[in-house]
């Protein structure tokens, strides 16, 4: 007996009301159908309409996930908007699966392969990302407001109750750096708070369907016949379950359909540990690293102070080794934190607390006297005073935080290196990272046996010679399964030839320095004032905020160019549309002329995202390697950019350098603004968060103070609900004999993942509808472990029925920027748009030209979801049974 079919429909990032995903056209009386709620909640439904009945022969069902990260314009949405801050970590998380090569076993993966070891290194920059973070945090606590802020008239100018560190008992010594460590540490609890309040998004896979007990609570009374029927059905059952795991070991060929890939809350948990401890160790060694070096520590002092620091450093060393341990780099569920996360948190308690003593006792005899170092009192007052013009900065900051970069770029040439070209790439970053340190000791002369170095050599002219040499790693030839013999589909090769985790973890690494030196130099610019000469005296911003502010400048202006040069390229590719369009000898009407324009200006967008998108990216991450090597040395050249005064380029650059410092003070409450205009307004949502839900998509594997996985719920959800209708008894007029995962744009990458995750049994009854889909133009090249084109062919694979026919139909336009064909063993339907280019049937108005929307409400849809209909509900002939 034929049965009914569900279409599951699924919609992408512009979080879809549910009525438009239902296709419910407002009616003009109060009987038109509305959506109801049918499962889930008001966050995650599914919604049909109401006038859907049961006997229809297709219903069509919404899954509305979209408030999972858009928000339903709520108090929620500010905190929220607050997860934009945190982008740096999404895109650090994000590089983890963009590795080439990921073995679809987890279990296979070794730490000395090539996908394990670039995992290593980048979950070592994700704790380095963090670090960076808490530099700045200590900059602004430690440095500008308890070292430089020492008078009442620049105390007063930070919120709260600070005036007391200017007095008395706080003024002496390093005491009051005790007080200023409470901005980094109050940061990490922020941040460990946040975390905490996410874990509501991370679902546990759900478990096997089951029937549900009749109502009225007792279980009626079965005959011996009922009795054997129920053993039948159990037998079949667990043989059913015994073909799909052994079809499943027998070709598991995805990462996506590891039954843990969404389930990592124990691996989460401890990751957090580690890196707000970790980030709790570096907070406290900028002050205890500076006190150690004015003021060396005897008696009291060095037994409280040595201890301390064999502490901090068997933190970050237990830190680095279980980075790469199985208890953080395999997902396995809801597991215990684990003696080792207790011991870390242990061990950073007692070091921070030997820290503070340290910083609270009074100074030694053995160095000069802290007061003399910092800056005099009244500077506010009388800029012109002795000592208010000179830097009084931290001693050794700048020095920490300017190395702290220049080892991140190396870590990034490591990263792209290792995923590229393998573990044989890893030398060139290797050697630069060992001969760097050596140089810098040479020219100090701390190398003995070895020849004085030039006195015109200094430190900041070696850090471009050995960043270029760890860069010739990223130039090696590819190879392994990051160099596919050859392309099958055009435009389908890998991003950024194999760099792609480098890429986007050095997008991370140039946001996350735009976002920490625009919070130093706000700070600073509101507790410093100006003299009469234009020189600013108070408080001295660090030298590496100053060549930050030029860097980002010219990175703006960088971007400018790349944005000139993809206008160019859709101009051109708009022109090639029309010509193809309207020939030069067409007499077309001015009317059909300009609806060509437009048709052809839809047409350039599609080529020009699915053709050039990538390639135009890697030209703005080749200037944000420069910018970053260039600027790693100018922080170390320990020369501000405005030291010249003459007119000429030094006055272009210090006015430059001005100019992205101001940028760069409003940079962090820009991004806020954006991101609370992604949760409240459809227009920018639409056009920044497809990059937001690209990279909330993933789970935090690599960082766990990243913003949540909204798939970490959508996933299983989808997962429970498919196989709970396909799975309820055949006379429940719930149940479905078949079912249509329709996915629109962001939509299709969630059903696939869902497809992947379910059993075989009940793949066998699904049909895959993607439409606006970007799984290969751009989730192929980008994560080609998951999507590429060795790996998506898994899922055609998957869907195939008893008859032997693929399971899949892709849905596409040449207008629509956002979708492309497949071309992995799928049904590709092209889908005419617009339907003309004037009014037909009567209608006055012109087709819509619907680009990335409406596909539903298309001809070739309709036309292919009937056909899919009745092939799902065709009856499958039962096996004979033998006679007795």
């Amino acid at each position: 007996m034929a049965g009914r079919v569900l279409e599951l429909r699924v919609h992408g990032v512009s979080n879809t009301p549910p009525d438009q995903v239902l296709g419910l056209a407002p009616g003009p009386g109060d009987d038109a159908p509305r959506p109801w709620l049918v499962a889930g909640d008001e966050v995650t439904g599914f919604y049909r309409s109401t006038a859907a009945r049961p006997d229809d022969t297709v219903t069509v069902e919404a899954y509305s996930w979209g408030q999972l990260t858009s928000g339903a314009r709520t108090a929620r949405d500010v905190e929220r908007a607050l997860w934009t801050l945190l982008l740096p970590f999404t895109l650090a998380n994000v590089a983890l699966h963009a590795r080439p090569g990921i073995p679809p076993d987890p279990d296979q993966e070794r730490w000395a392969s090539r996908s394990g070891l670039t995992a290593w290194l980048i979950r070592l920059f994700c704790l380095s990302l963090t670090g960076t973070l808490v530099l700045a945090a200590t900059g602004i606590g430690v440095d500008l407001i308890a070292w430089q802020c020492v008078g009442d008239d620049c105390l007063s100018r930070v919120p709260g109750p600070w005036e007391f560190l200017a007095h008395g008992w706080w003024r002496e010594g390093s005491h009051a750096l005790a007080v200023g460590l409470a901005v980094p540490l109050g940061l990490l609890a922020l941040l460990g708070l946040l975390a905490w309040r996410t874990y509501q998004y991370e679902a546990e896979m759900p478990a096997a369907p089951a029937a549900r007990a009749p109502a009225g609570g007792t279980a009626p009374k079965r005959d011996a016949a009922a009795e054997e029927d129920a053993a039948a059905r159990h037998a079949a059952e667990e043989g059913a379950a015994a073909r799909d795991a052994a079809e499943e070991d027998a070709v598991a060929a995805n990462p996506l359909q590891d039954h843990t890939f969404w389930c990592g809350e124990g691996q989460l948990r401890r990751a957090a540990v580690l890196h707000l401890c970790v980030g709790s160790v570096v907070a406290v060694a900028v002050p205890l690293g500076a006190v150690l070096a004015m003021d060396p520590p005897l008696g009291v002092r060095a037994a409280v102070a040595w201890p301390s620091v064999a502490l901090l450093v068997a933190v970050v060393a237990i830190a680095v080794v279980a980075l790469g341990r199985p208890w953080l780099s395999r997902r396995a569920g809801d597991t215990p934190l684990g003696r080792w996360s207790v011991t870390v948190i242990v061990l950073t308690c007692a070091g921070v607390t030997g820290t503070v003593l340290l910083l609270l006792l009074p100074d030694g005899p053995a160095g000069t006297p802290l007061a003399e170092l910092r800056p005099p009192a009244g500077c506010i007052r009388d800029p012109a005073a002795a000592g208010c013009l000179v830097d009084h900065s931290l001693p050794g900051y700048d020095w920490v935080i300017a190395w702290y970069g220049a080892g991140q770029v190396l870590l990034l040439a490591a990263i792209g290196a290792v995923s590229r070209s393998g573990r044989r790439a890893l030398a060139a970053p290797v050697a630069a990272a060992v001969l760097l340190p050596l140089g810098v000791a040479w020219i100090a002369g701390w190398l003995a046996g070895t020849p004085p170095a030039p006195r015109w050599l200094d430190d900041w002219m070696l850090t471009v010679p050995a960043i270029a040499l760890a860069g010739v790693g990223l130039l090696l030839p590819r190879t392994g399964p990051a160099a596919p013999s050859a392309p099958r589909e055009p435009h389908a090769d890998l991003g950024w030839g194999g760099r792609g985790p480098a890429v986007i973890a050095g997008f991370g690494w140039l946001l996350g320095i735009a976002y920490c030196a625009g919070a130093l130099y706000w700070v600073t610019d509101r507790l410093t004032v100006g003299d009469p000469t234009g020189r600013r005296t108070g408080v001295v911003p660090p030298l590496p905020v100053m060549w930050a502010g030029l860097a980002f400048a010219v990175a703006v202006l960088a971007l400018a160019g790349v944005a000139l040069r993809a206008g160019l390229l859709f101009r051109r590719l708009r022109r090639q549309e029309y010509a193809g369009l309207v020939p030069a000898d067409d007499t077309r009407s001015a009317h059909d002329r300009r609806r060509c324009r437009d048709v052809s200006a839809f047409r350039a967008l599609h080529r020009l995202v699915g053709e050039h998108a990538i390639r135009l990216i890697g030209w703005y991450a080749t200037v944000g390697a420069l910018l970053g090597t260039l600027g790693s040395a100018a922080a170390l050249s320990h020369v501000p950019p405005d030291a010249a005064t003459v007119p000429g380029w030094p006055m272009v650059v210090e006015t430059v350098a001005d100019i992205g410092d101001a940028l760069l003070g409003w940079l962090p409450a820009a991004i806020a603004a954006v991101g609370l205009l992604v949760y409240r307004n459809d227009t920018v949502r639409r056009s920044v968060g497809v990059l937001w839900d690209i990279g909330t998509f993933w789970p935090r594997a690599a960082h766990p103070l990243a913003p949540p996985s909204y798939a970490e719920r959508a996933v299983p959800e989808l997962q429970t609900r498919t196989a709970g209708l396909l799975a309820l008894g055949e006379h429940d007029p719930r149940r479905m004999d078949g079912i249509i995962l329709s996915g629109h744009s962001q939509g299709t990458v969630i059903c696939a993942a869902v497809i992947l995750q379910l059993p075989a049994r009940w793949r066998r009854r699904i049909w895959f509808f993607s439409y606006g889909c970007q799984l290969t133009r751009l989730y192929g090249r980008i994560f080609p472990a998951y999507f590429g084109p060795d790996r998506l062919p898994t899922l055609t694979g998957a869907l195939r029925g008893p008859a032997g026919w693929p399971g899949w139909t892709n849905f596409w336009r040449d207008t629509d920027p956002l979708g492309w064909q497949v071309a992995a063993g799928e049904r590709d339907l092209p889908v005419r748009d617009p339907d003309a280019l004037h009014p037909t049937g009567g209608e006055v108005t012109d087709p819509p030209i619907r680009s990335h929307s409406g596909y539903p409400d298309a001809a070739e849809f309709r036309r292919e979801r009937a056909r899919v209909t009745w092939l799902l509900r065709r009856p499958v002939p039962a096996p004979r049974r033998g006679p007795g």
